[in-house]
């Protein structure tokens, strides 16, 4: 499920083609007997209920304007289809002949319609409304699914256009609706039957708060949801643990942020502290620069600052939208410049600092090293990237296999980019962002480096080949790779045993590149 033509991250017909790729590997889990049934069938019906509503507002309208009339006929027609066919799969149960045979008509009508958007009328549309329309389209889409008629449906069909398509459109869609009524807690959850038992819980718990899905809301909406966090502690919670893990001292220092302004700096003294100055080690947080800040990744943060027996900081850079790139790489810049120079402060050692992160903070590690070997400046001692993002292309086959997978699916990957760099269209060849792209010579400067993968993730097949590239650039590389969990599962070590192997794994790493005195924390907790 991919378009044959460049388009930027919120362009409708990208969005449209991320929301093919979703139900498409879903369709491939009940191909192949994977995973709860019921709940993936409820899930694309979900899916296609969100889109279907999006397009027949906001897409199909336009069609007939630009001599498109046949290819909005064909595509309401199919659209019909789809609905009454989710409607049987709604009041059917899995392995009924019903419920079966609608399922294959459903998968083959779906594919068809597929293959004409994408090959054929997505093609012609954007050749006819031109590129630059397609940003707001796909505003509009997006905008367009928080209105859609499975969850409550909009009083009144006469205060605009869409309004009244909307009442047209509803009475299927509210049966799809009518269907799906109390099984919001499950539409979050990874049904495919591909993750460990202890991933599997993680995922069901955040699925449990009811989230509406984060790729269709505005930015402040999408913040105010429960993160990955939420759900580590709920787990947490149902098994009788406690938490967070105790380190010697937490303290917020402000300092200078790119802007004149300033950022938080979140350090954390480890409870094997010592006497003289210990390592540090700058550990940047995810949430593809949209989302979550320093609370959400607290606990990577403590288990490496016990792990290793360094001193951890962590910048709160500048988010998107309010602050689109670079600002956020500009932000790490800075307060590792800062660190160096103050580590002694806070009991730092500024000749033995590392650096790491998590999803864009594994990008933002790596950056922030090309930047300063740029300069000449004196890099860390060693890096950990943990499921980076290393180019903003679709790259890989993850981009195909984990494309439904959660809490990071292809759609919110869009999503993030598209809120990340809004009027920077430049930013996808940047090589800070586009690290896969930079010349092998300039790789050839980088630290030690540790890239951590994980199965289901659409950054997996990215992660990998920036390993691969690395390791050909001369740089000292090592790749983990784990199966059966998840994006966001690094910090799950206190529920999830790979987790708590992966995060042994950054230690020993950032221990041996450290040396003398940061071999073994003394009393480094145990788990």
């Amino acid at each position: 499920m991919a378009l044959s033509y460049p388009t930027q991250p919120g362009d409708i017909d990208h969005l449209i083609a991320d929301d093919h790729a979703v139900v498409e590997r879903q369709f491939q889990h009940l191909e192949a007997g994977r995973g709860n049934r019921r709940v993936l069938v409820d899930q694309v019906s979900f899916e296609l209920a969100l889109h279907a509503f999006a397009e027949e507002t906001v897409l199909y309208p336009i069609w007939p304007e630009l001599g498109m009339e046949d290819e909005h006929d064909d595509a309401e027609h199919e659209h019909q289809q789809i609905k009454e066919l989710l409607v049987v799969l709604g009041r059917t149960d899995p392995g009924e002949d019903e419920f079966e045979d609608a399922l294959t008509q459903l998968i083959s009508v779906v594919r068809h319609h597929v293959h004409d958007e994408e090959d054929e009328e997505l093609p012609e549309f954007r050749a006819k409304a031109g590129g630059e329309r397609m940003a707001q389209l796909g505003k509009e889409f997006l905008a367009a699914k928080r209105q859609a008629p499975t969850r409550p449906h909009p009083a009144a069909p006469d205060e605009g256009i869409a309004e009244r398509i909307a009442g047209m459109l509803a009475k299927p869609l509210d049966h799809v609706r009518d269907m799906l009524s109390g099984k919001q807690k499950e539409m979050g959850t990874d049904p495919s039957g591909t993750l460990d038992p202890e991933a599997q819980a993680i995922v069901d718990a955040h699925s449990s708060f009811g989230p509406l899905p984060f790729e269709i809301l505005e930015p402040d909406q999408a913040r105010k949801q429960p993160g990955p966090d939420a759900a580590v502690k709920k787990v947490m919670a149902e098994r009788g643990l406690e938490g967070p893990e105790p380190v010697a001292s937490v303290e917020d220092l402000r300092i200078p942020d790119a802007a004149g302004g300033e950022q938080t700096l979140r350090v954390y003294t480890p409870e094997s502290f010592g006497t003289g100055p210990r390592p540090v080690l700058m550990w940047i947080h995810g949430g593809g620069w949209v989302l979550f800040d320093l609370d959400t990744y607290d606990a990577s943060c403590r288990g490496l600052a016990n792990k290793t027996g360094a001193i951890v900081v962590s910048p709160d850079y500048r988010r998107a939208p309010e602050a689109t790139f670079p600002a956020a790489h500009d932000d790490v810049l800075m307060a590792y410049r800062w660190v160096l120079q103050n580590a002694a402060s806070f009991g730092g050692d500024p000749t033995r600092v590392a650096i790491g992160g998590e999803s864009v903070g594994g990008n933002m590690a790596a950056a922030t090293c090309l930047q300063l070997a740029e300069v000449g400046e004196t890099v860390p001692v060693a890096q950990v990237c943990v499921y980076p993002l290393v180019t903003p292309e679709q790259h890989g086959e993850s981009m195909q296999d984990a494309a439904d997978a959660r809490p990071l699916n292809r759609p919110l990957l869009s999503w993030m980019a598209m809120h990340a760099f809004e009027g920077r269209p430049d930013a996808a060849s940047d090589p800070r962002v586009d690290l896969l792209g930079v010349p092998a010579e300039r790789l050839a400067a980088l630290p030690p480096t540790l890239v951590i993968t994980a199965e289901r993730d659409v950054l997996r097949s990215q992660g990998q080949d920036w390993a691969r590239r690395l390791e050909e650039a001369g740089v000292d590389t090592t790749l983990r790779h784990y199966d059966g969990v998840m994006h966001e599962f690094f910090g799950a070590a206190a529920v999830l045993a790979k987790a708590e192997e992966a995060q042994q794994e950054a230690a020993r790493h950032l221990r041996r590149a450290f040396g003398a005195g940061a071999d073994e924390p003394d009393g480094a907790p145990s788990r």
